[in-house]
């Protein structure tokens, strides 16, 4: 066959339709990606010093920086669903720790609330 990437599959009608097959890869042993993390690491940090000894290197000022951050907020900000949602676990964890503060001020000794995996991910965004 000469699609051999290509599934021939029929829908409810009995017309055909293609999908793409899932592909059996290898993984490349090449590149900077198949590196370990530490090798990686060193590379990079070869390349940081030679552009600072070359004087391209670029270090933000504090207004650069605070200019990239602006632009950066606005564009995660534009996405209105994942605003939602990290506003949603927000509040969640704020209403865990309100019931939490109350329960420990009406003397019930009960453990710290702690933040779920979902919600110590999305606190880098802030």
């Amino acid at each position: 066959m000469a699609h051999d990437h290509l599934n021939s599959n029929h829908d409810t009608q009995g017309q055909a339709r293609t999908e793409l097959a899932t592909p059996t890869t290898k993984k490349s042993n090449r590149g900077f990606a198949s590196m370990d993390r530490s090798k990686q690491r060193e590379i990079a940090s070869k390349g940081g010093r030679a552009a600072h000894e070359k004087g391209t290197a670029h270090q933000f000022s504090a207004d650069e920086a605070r200019e990239a951050g602006r632009k950066g907020g606005g564009a995660v900000s534009r996405d209105r669903q994942h605003m939602a949602e990290i506003g949603r676990i927000g509040g969640q964890a704020r209403g865990r720790r309100q019931r939490a503060a109350a329960q420990a001020k009406a003397g019930e000794s009960k453990p710290e609330v702690e933040a779920t995996p979902e919600e110590e991910s999305h606190s880098s965004h802030h």
